[in-house]
């Protein structure tokens, strides 16, 4: 019988079984959050002996990966355990989020804590790609240097990019202007030039809606929301979708393009090459077009200064900026209550310039989505449709996304002994 299985890999030998046990016990103690883990309390839960979990926990306190300090008293009979922690130096993940008017470099410590952030906005529109990314390596070599004074040590970086990514490079970036741009390979350059003592860094890339996403179920404040439908609102409109705690890529990396589904066949030219797609009525420039605040050829101030214009009319009750909202929100809940009905969420999160906007958008898209969506599930004002927290953007979830390749072999980033 013909099967369609992953094909199995070969024997674990002791070696691999080790480094099993240790990223097991790296993740137990970091999953532990503000908490304090002991041995005893790892052992227990990763179920491995106590001498085997001290084993590892030397072995990773060599390794710069965790930290202990003081005794910590768990309520129960016996003697107080070391209080174990990640630790707050050593590997780092950093992120770079390369937008259409922006980017923002972020770098993060095992505990997944941002602990370096530097933003420019930049209109990279139009710009070669290998200058902007220059750019972005100039801005990212800066916050490594800040990064490696509080000891930290960069063992990875991934890209954070607006369009179709897949196998290191930029396929089609519409808003940008890119297509099949390596944008690994070039932004590893760039770094490495910069930043000779760093090394070959790795450098990996994902979609940036995708990685906002993650973000926002690693940091933010979805509780025990495990599938939903992210929206992140930039020049363009960006999606991702999380089933089950996963992030949904599709068949080639492209799922989620919920920025270009089509609205309406004849409407306004949309820079993919359709017409009438969802971000040409809810994307950034288009909203900031109808509120009256950038006019038709974008003149108005740039984008940045010309959301926060928007919601200080919108707040102040301005019809024109009120009327564009809320339009734009017809549109999302639209296009939405499609998405809802295709592959039924528990929650839909917005997120970008849409967080800002929730008040005055939220309530029509959220009628949209309560006389569209089938299951009749959907009521509004019910929280399934929610604004994205702080925490989840994009530079920080592809910095973490470095992490937690840490975490799951920790080995594999020991700091080399030097001779």
């Amino acid at each position: 019988m013909k099967s369609n299985a992953t094909p199995l890999g070969p024997k674990a030998d002791k070696d691999s079984v080790r480094r099993h046990n240790l990223s097991l016990v790296l993740r137990a103690v970091s999953e532990e959050g503000n908490g304090e883990a002991t041995r005893a309390g790892v052992a227990s839960r990763v179920g491995l002996t106590r001498a085997a979990v001290s084993s590892l926990v030397e072995q990773l306190l060599e390794g710069g990966f965790l930290t202990e300090s003081g005794k910590t008293f768990s309520g129960q009979a016996g003697r107080p355990g070391t209080a174990l922690k990640v630790a707050r130096t050593g590997p780092a993940g950093i992120g770079v989020e390369v937008n259409i008017d922006y980017v923002s470099v972020c770098v993060v410590d095992l505990s997944g804590t941002g602990r370096v952030r530097q933003t420019e906005h930049l209109d990279n529109r139009g710009a070669p790609p290998d200058e902007v990314l220059a750019r972005a390596a100039r801005i990212a070599a800066r916050t490594l240097d800040s990064a490696r004074e509080q000891g930290l040590r960069p063992v990875g970086a991934a890209l954070a990019l607006p369009g179709l990514v897949s196998g290191g490079s930029v396929r089609q970036a519409p808003n940008l202007g890119w297509n099949r741009i390596p944008v690994e390979q070039v932004f590893a350059d760039a770094l490495g030039a910069l930043a000779p003592d760093l090394g070959p860094l790795p450098v990996g890339s994902e979609n940036e809606a995708n990685l906002a996403a993650l973000a926002e179920l690693w940091f933010g404040g979805l509780d025990d929301v495990r599938s939903f439908l992210y929206l992140t609102g930039e020049i363009g409109v960006g999606g991702a979708l999380v089933i089950d705690g996963e992030l949904l890529r599709g068949a080639h990396g492209f799922a989620g393009e919920i920025g270009h589904v089509v609205v309406d066949p004849a409407g306004p030219e949309c820079r993919c090459g359709s017409r009438g797609c969802l971000e040409q009525y809810a994307g950034q420039s288009a909203l900031l077009r109808a509120a009256g605040v950038l006019g038709p050829d974008g003149a108005g101030g740039t984008a940045g200064t010309g959301v926060a214009e928007l919601e200080r009319l919108v707040r102040a009750g301005d019809k024109r900026a009120v009327a564009a909202v809320a339009e734009a929100g017809r549109m999302l809940g639209q296009v939405l209550s499609g998405a809802v009905n295709l592959v039924d969420p528990d929650a839909v999160v917005l997120g970008g310039i849409y967080r800002g906007l929730m008040p005055w958008l939220a309530p029509h898209a959220d009628a949209e989505l309560t006389a569209r969506v089938v299951s009749g599930l959907w009521t509004s004002g019910d929280g399934r449709l929610r604004a994205s927290s702080v925490a989840g953007d994009a530079a920080r979830g592809a910095a973490a996304l470095v992490v937690r390749d840490v975490l799951a072999d920790p080995a594999a980033y020991a700091e080399p002994v030097r001779g």
